[in-house]
């Protein structure tokens, strides 16, 4: 471990986390939040936005979050903590600002989950209509939990296994669309999925970059694997490694599936624009009209029982989130205590709040809406905090001083400090915050409404802590 990590970790019996995680852990949880077939419930809508261009969109999509990747995997090296972008910002930005990237992160990180046990809900109700899609939602948020609370370790070994029967699901949907493809051949030009396919004119890359700030959603919760940095073993160079990895891996899931199912849609990009009700299960038509309901059947199986893994993800980030701002007293003291290395206090209280949120959804016809409208406000705020954390750390403070104001035995050196990179500490990390400001004005209405309204709340609880004596210390 290098010096860096040795300061920044807590001392203090009960607050500590247990180092368990390896490499393929850490890639485990990243995908399994990512969820290997991501696109398959915005296919549709993407398909129709971009004329066509489905894997041309991915393509932009991976290079632009390749951009916050790379903030991640400069700043964990300095500041390997549980919590990421609001230990980052605490360090590079202040505690204030630590603080209000926290609290933006924490809406991503609470209601992420919920959307993902409510289509976990949606899909098993579908399967076993007799059972409401409340109690299906209930069960996956209590069957997740458990495993929450029962250690990171045995909740990575079950992912796996899911995760894998993902990327099984998803190779038989590859191999079958190829075996259609050879034998039938395609119902749109083999490059469409690249160029569009002309039915809505002639190629728009206005409309391409207007699908991509819907496609950056599908990478949400890559960066979840920053928040297990104190349990990981072997260093925080793994957890850098380890996001660069997924955001490539997802990348090229995204990119093939999309281009293959393109291949496959019986209906062009301008039907599906002028069916808005035929964007949504377009994924899955495709597969019904040149494969088989068979494999459709498998895909949504798959999707139903990843959906609650991917929330199992989410939830164990929202816990190690809760858990670090606890243990700086910008919230309760008690949500930092831990128990055999796990922070289950932490776990319990984010799952009680997805829980509420999940099954008031599942109550309502128009809940899916409501969730997916605010999700990402929270963590495209965080994104661009941490780029300008990259910035400040590096190009200003230079790592002269090391995380909480420690200075660096042995005067810093590459991980600890060193020259800054103008290209890599500079230019990327505004290039990236310019992306991910572009894809918040791209956003709803609703969702900015309801982002601002947090983020006022977030400031008003900021206030009421430092006016408390001995707050923010």
């Amino acid at each position: 471990m290098s010096e860096t990590e040795t300061t920044t970790l807590s001392a203090d019996p009960g607050h500590d986390l247990r180092r368990s995680l390896g490499f393929r852990d850490l890639v485990v949880y990243g995908m399994l939040f990512v969820a290997p077939m991501a696109p398959v419930g915005v296919f549709g809508a993407l398909d129709a936005r971009s004329h066509g261009a489905v894997a041309l969109v991915y393509v932009i999509a991976t290079v632009a979050m390749a951009f916050t990747a790379f903030s991640y995997a400069q700043m964990v090296r300095v500041v390997p903590r549980a919590g990421s972008v609001y230990a980052y910002a605490r360090v590079a930005l202040g505690k204030e600002a630590g603080f209000i990237a926290g609290w933006m992160a924490m809406l991503d990180y609470l209601l992420i989950p919920a959307v993902a046990y409510l289509f976990s809900g949606i899909a098993m109700n579908a399967l076993v209509p007799e059972v409401s899609r409340w109690v299906w939602t209930a069960v996956a948020v209590v069957v997740t939990t458990l495993l929450n609370l029962w250690g990171v370790r045995a909740a990575a070994r079950v992912g796996f296994l899911v995760l894998a029967m993902e990327i099984v699901v998803l190779l038989v949907f590859v191999v079958s669309a190829v075996v259609v493809l050879a034998r039938d051949g395609a119902e749109r030009g083999w490059l469409s999925p690249l160029s569009g396919d002309g039915s809505q004119g002639a190629f728009a890359l206005s409309a391409v970059i207007g699908a991509v700030s819907i496609a950056v959603l599908s990478y949400l919760g890559f960066d979840a694997i920053a928040s297990f940095a104190e349990e990981v073993t072997g260093g925080s160079e793994k957890v850098a490694r380890a996001v660069l990895f997924c955001l490539a891996l997802a990348g090229v899931l995204f990119v093939a599936q999309t281009y293959l199912v393109t291949l496959l849609e019986p209906l062009s990009s301008a039907e599906l624009a002028a069916r808005p009700e035929a964007q949504g299960p377009a994924f899955y038509d495709a597969v019904d009209a040149s494969v088989g309901t068979w494999l459709h059947d498998l895909v949504a199986v798959s999707k139903a029982i990843g959906a609650a893994f991917a929330a199992l993800a989410g939830q164990a980030a929202a816990g190690r989130l809760l858990f670090a701002m606890g243990r700086d007293r910008r919230l309760p003291r008690a949500l930092s205590r831990t128990d055999s290395g796990v922070p289950r206090v932490a776990l319990l209280c984010a799952a009680v709040i997805t829980l509420v949120a999940a099954v008031w959804a599942a109550r309502r016809d128009d809940g899916m809406d409501h969730l997916v409208s605010v999700v990402d406000i929270g963590a495209l705020t965080a994104f661009t905090l941490l780029h300008a954390s990259v910035v400040a750390w590096f190009a200003v403070k230079r790592q002269k001083e090391g995380p909480e104001g420690l200075p660096q035995k042995g005067g810093g050196g590459r991980r600890a400090g060193g020259a800054v990179s103008w290209w890599r500490h500079v230019l990327l990390p505004v290039a990236g915050a310019a992306i991910t400001v572009a894809v918040i004005v791209e956003a709803s209405g609703a969702a900015q409404v309801v982002g601002a309204v947090w983020f006022v709340v977030g400031v008003a609880v900021l206030v009421g802590q430092r006016g408390r004596t001995g707050v923010g210390a």
